[in-house]
């Protein structure tokens, strides 16, 4: 039995076995005793998880390919360890699924070759579920992995760069070509790692944080004191001199100086 890969749910199947391996050895193994897999498909980057310590878990969308990890994957691999204890298959949608739930509230690291198309969704719920995320590895379109792992100062460097790295430390590790996908996207694949930082935590509120980060970069091109003209800034303040910049300017914990000012300001 195989898979074939659908259009509608963003599937291109890795058929690299070094690639898989190479993503999969991009955990580091530490602070977590379970991994969850997103998207494994017909499973070439889940036999490369499988020989470590963690538990394995997969959430797959595809019904095709879950029949194929759940009858015919054991049998190809049949010297993996692919017991329930190490081993477990979920049907479903991740961005429907709440993590803290199907983990009990312990820390579970995230890898996967992810769909394009929700890819960025994929991050975003990470960055919510942070406190239980130690970790994130896989593979986006190389723009987004770029983006997520962009220092400011960079054309690139937006929203998702800046909410990753406010509480992840963000490493960009390879390019993957389109030759090694079946069927071949047509734009090069970027793999990158998470790592949660020791302090994970803002201090400043973080509604406002968001708020401030997103309502910047709506308007990227502007300086901050007209980008941010919904806040309402006094005079006084727009003179300061980081209402003079643009957000890719800003710098995280730039960032974080500019919500505290404006909290200071009743904003």
């Amino acid at each position: 039995m195989s898979v074939k890969a659908k259009k509608h749910l963003g599937q291109h199947f890795l058929t690299d076995e070094s690639i898989a391996k190479d993503i999969a050895d991009a955990l580091t193994e530490n602070g977590y005793e379970d991994v969850l897999e997103i998207g494994p498909g017909m499973g070439v980057l889940t036999k490369y998880l499988l020989p470590k310590k963690a538990k394995v878990t997969v959430m797959e969308l595809d019904r095709e390919s879950v029949a194929y990890l759940h009858d015919t994957f054991p049998l190809e691999h049949i010297k993996l360890d692919t017991s329930k204890e190490h081993f477990e298959i979920i049907e479903g949608d991740f961005l429907k699924h709440n993590i803290q739930d199907i983990f009990n509230k312990k820390q579970v690291a995230i890898i996967g070759n992810f769909p394009y198309n929700i890819s960025t969704q994929i991050v975003f719920k990470a960055i919510e579920n942070r406190e239980f995320v130690p970790e994130f590895a896989g593979m986006f379109q190389k723009e987004v992995a770029k983006r997520i792992a962009e220092k400011e100062g960079s054309k690139v460097y937006g929203i998702l760069s800046v909410l990753t790295q406010a509480f992840f430390d963000v490493e960009y590790l390879f390019t993957v070509p389109p030759t090694v996908f079946n069927p071949p996207p047509k734009v090069d694949s970027g793999v990158i790692r998470l790592i949660r930082k020791k302090d994970y935590s803002l201090p400043v509120d973080e509604k406002l944080f968001f708020r401030v980060v997103k309502t910047a970069f709506n308007q990227r091109r502007k300086m901050l004191r007209s980008s941010l003209k919904s806040f309402n800034l006094s005079d006084t303040l727009k003179e300061e001199p980081i209402f003079a910049k643009r957000p890719e300017q800003l710098s995280v914990s730039d960032f974080i100086s500019l919500t505290q000012k404006l909290a200071e300001n009743d904003i």
